[in-house]
């Protein structure tokens, strides 16, 4: 059953908009009425997101700073923020370089530091209060083989978060991070799709399954209401029990 938002009078900016958990967190916001400001490279996937959502489109590399910097130079304040843009790019620990390294990290975490940065600044400057939701991973909790830059990007997250939660918090501005199991959006149906794979993960996963979208989407709108007003600087799994281990 569907938890029900309010979110008519808000305001709020989704990275990594153009599928996956940010396609759906744009979706239920909208439906829940917030403005929606969707971000994400792929132009073409975020005009048809307009399209059927009525969002508003920003094509945007988070991985490029000085394309936040332009981005958000004059935009009008936001009541909230999910940092959901994130790459992986999966190899052995000994085979890491230095440039995959540094691509992921630019995303994950740099990335999601500059894009909080100006919608903080915005939210001061107005004497907003309001919410900030990054969208970490089970990977920042536990090791997983071949994700050495994954894992290290996630952590580097959820320590943002933190950080960020010590420093907002007396300006009334929430963050917290949401840490999802393997969530079956089109691009990780195709990627479990090997039955020895995903047999041997969902082992590791006390309820059985991986996660659908929604079952994402619902605690992040939980963390942007204000049912969640006294909840800062928390790092939650939505993992079936997988990080209980």
């Amino acid at each position: 059953m569907n938890a029900q938002f309010d979110f008519s009078e808000c305001s709020i900016l989704v990275t990594g908009a153009s599928s996956g958990i940010g396609r759906t967190t744009v979706e239920m916001l909208c439906a829940s009425g917030a403005r929606v400001v969707a971000a994400a490279r792929n132009a073409d996937e975020l005009a048809r997101l307009a399209q059927e959502t009525g969002c508003e489109p920003l094509v945007l590399d988070v991985g490029d700073a000085a394309a936040i910097d332009a981005a958000f130079a004059s935009s009008a304040p936001f009541d909230g923020l999910v940092n959901c843009a994130g790459v992986a790019l999966l190899e052995r620990a000994i085979d890491t370089t230095a440039a995959s390294f540094d691509g992921v990290m630019a995303v994950n975490a740099r990335g999601a530091a500059l894009v909080a940065r100006h919608v903080a600044r915005g939210m001061i400057a107005a004497q907003r209060k309001g919410s900030i939701v990054n969208v970490s991973s089970q990977a920042s909790l536990v090791a997983l083989e071949n994700h050495l830059s994954y894992c290290a990007s996630k952590a580097a997250m959820d320590a943002i978060t933190r950080v960020l939660c010590i420093e907002l918090g007396p300006h009334g501005i929430r963050v917290n991070s949401v840490n999802p199991t393997v969530t079956l959006t089109p691009m990780a149906v195709a990627a479990w799709s090997e039955p020895v794979k995903r047999e041997q993960a969902l082992r590791g996963i006390p309820l059985g399954r991986f996660a659908e979208p929604a079952e994402v989407v619902q605690p992040i709108l939980f963390l942007l209401s204000d049912a969640a007003s006294m909840i800062s600087g928390i790092a939650l799994p939505i993992d079936g029990g997988y990080t209980a281990r």
